[in-house]
């Protein structure tokens, strides 16, 4: 019987081994994509590969959870997404607590010309967010619409406020530098 119940854990094994493997093939064949939008959120290397290596670890834990293995990409996009919001409410709050009580800082920057990533990182998130997958990541208005679970319409309704809010920022800010 020690036999058998060794054959039962040793095969337990490789089944296991055999889809670790798989996972780690889907998710290596999508990497230049995930750092790519994770590095549009975030903007530096270290955090982008560091919310990479959180939504690997999120996507393999709650792998389980994924019913249907075509939206395999979207899913782990999605994770990926979620991840870089968490790092961004992360700076937010260590950025107010870090703020300085001088104002001089705060008037040196203001009087500083916007440019588009800096506009952009003021559009609100849920358009932002679409901004980036659409002209960053080159992605549809229906692939968005898979990775964010929204239907199509509320995608290209996001996208045309994302743009105007854009223009407004770039605008104001260029108002601002010819005054």
């Amino acid at each position: 019987m020690p036999i058998n119940n060794e054959w039962k854990w040793s095969q337990r094994q490789a089944l296991q081994n055999n889809e670790e493997a798989a996972f780690l093939e889907r998710v290596s064949a999508q990497k230049r994509v995930l750092y790519g939008i994770a590095y549009s959120y975030l903007r530096n290397e270290a955090d982008a590969l560091e919310a990479l290596q959180e939504a690997t670890c999120r996507a393999w834990q709650h792998r389980k959870r994924l019913k249907d293995q075509e939206r395999f990409d979207p899913w782990v996009i999605r994770i990926l997404i979620n991840c870089c919001h968490d790092e961004l409410k992360r700076r937010k709050r260590t950025a107010v607590a870090a703020l300085p009580a001088d104002d001089t800082v705060m008037e040196m920057q203001s009087g500083r010309n916007l440019d588009l990533e800096q506009a952009l990182d003021q559009v609100k998130l849920k358009y932002r967010q679409v901004l980036v997958l659409k002209y960053y990541r080159d992605m549809t208005l229906t692939e968005i619409a898979k990775v964010l679970d929204k239907p199509e319409g509320t995608i290209k309704t996001w996208l045309h406020k994302g743009l105007g809010q854009l223009r407004g920022k770039m605008k104001d800010e260029r108002g601002g530098a010819e005054r």
